[in-house]
């Protein structure tokens, strides 16, 4: 009933973890993989987990966790950064059991914290330990494809006041947003952004470096831990800005970018640093390989691997395109148009393009720190 968990995962996540944790009666040990005692856990050990990036930013190699894991009958479960893993090694490549994280950088804006519809990724051997539903293909009786639940846990197994069907809605809405994100940019597409994402960070990293200040995280994909003389003096030039840094210490700053950032917000932040934003474009036309190129991310941790390999991926890269696929879809959910709405079809809705304006204002769409 013990349970590692890795002291450079997001705060949050352990303290949620802690907190769940009381009520299955588990024992989450809390420690530095890299020199934690495992074997003093014994047979103990049910898991553990790590952070890929770490909350630092670091892009960790976790190989030989995944043996030490495995050797004692544990799971190794990789909370994930999305985007990353784009242009990363999948951690299912590196032995990982279990992988997991949330899609907020699929197309969905922070929302002040969330909600975020997460993503839950396992080996075949826990498939049938998942919770929730798995989609089988099977054939009709006719001999045409068709897809089958082949688990089901959801509202019409859940006893009156113990249902969430909000909850529910909320995040099948919010993984439907992450999906059409993916569908419209296509594996070619998100590996383009989260390209631009690291060569942005490494940018950023040259000119801090420039300014004589020490980046403390080695290996990054988008996130820098950056060692100021004075931190209190930095978020003020930042709160002048209107840029959010981490609050780390009192001589340690951290900053993340993402798919959103600009040239101009990028100067900004070199100047808040007190860099030369003059050597802005050297710096960017010189130092900034693609991730499988970076000397920022360790040596076999760049992604040799295919993604977003199913052919509806390809398809739709127009906004006509994808509004004819969109409606496509809606107009095979079963609605009051043509018969009475079943259980479980409240979350097939479809969105009109002047209700999903909106979302594109930057008071909801832009609020990253």
């Amino acid at each position: 009933n013990a349970f590692f968990a890795d002291h450079n995962c997001h705060p949050q996540t352990l303290a949620v973890l802690k907190t769940r944790a009381e009520g299955f009666g588990a024992e989450i040990v809390v420690g530095d993989y890299k020199t934690f005692d495992f074997a003093a856990l014994g047979d103990r050990l049910a898991g553990a987990l790590v952070s890929y990036p770490d909350t630092y930013g670091n892009v960790n190699d976790f190989r030989s966790l995944a043996d030490t894991v495995h050797a004692q009958g544990g799971q190794l479960v990789v909370a994930a950064d999305l985007m990353s893993l784009a242009v990363l090694q999948p951690p299912g490549e590196f032995g990982a059991d279990i992988a997991i994280g949330n899609t907020q950088r699929f197309g969905v804006p922070l929302g002040y914290g969330g909600p975020h519809a997460a993503f839950f990724a396992t080996t075949l051997a826990n498939q049938r330990r998942v919770p929730g539903r798995i989609i089988g293909v099977s054939r009709d009786a006719a001999g045409n494809r068709a897809y089958r639940l082949a688990l089901q846990t959801r509202e019409q197994h859940i006893r009156r006041e113990k249902a969430s069907s909000n909850i529910c809605t909320a995040q099948a809405l919010l993984a439907n947003m992450a999906a059409m994100y993916a569908v419209y940019h296509g594996p070619a597409g998100i590996r383009d952004i989260a390209n631009r994402i690291h060569r942005f960070t490494q940018v950023l990293a040259a000119a801090v470096t420039g300014a004589g200040l020490q980046i403390e995280n080695q290996s990054y994909f988008d996130t820098l831990r950056v060692r100021v003389p004075d931190a209190a003096a930095t978020h003020a030039r930042a709160n002048a800005c209107r840029i959010n840094l981490r609050r780390i210490d009192e001589n340690t700053v951290g900053v993340t970018l993402d798919e959103a950032i600009t040239r101009e917000e990028l100067a900004q932040l070199v100047d808040v640093f007190e860099g030369d934003v003059a050597a802005l474009d050297a710096l960017a036309a010189g130092a900034a390989p693609s991730v499988a190129e970076s000397p920022a991310v360790p040596a076999g941790l760049a992604r040799q691997s295919a993604i977003l390999t199913h052919p509806v991926f390809s398809r739709y890269h127009s906004e006509t395109e994808m509004l004819r696929y969109i409606t496509q879809l809606q107009g095979k959910d079963l609605s009051l148009a043509n018969a009475m709405i079943p259980l479980g079809s409240c979350t097939m809705k479809l969105n009109a393009t002047t209700e999903l304006i909106p979302i594109t204002w930057p008071e909801f769409g832009s609020i990253h720190p």
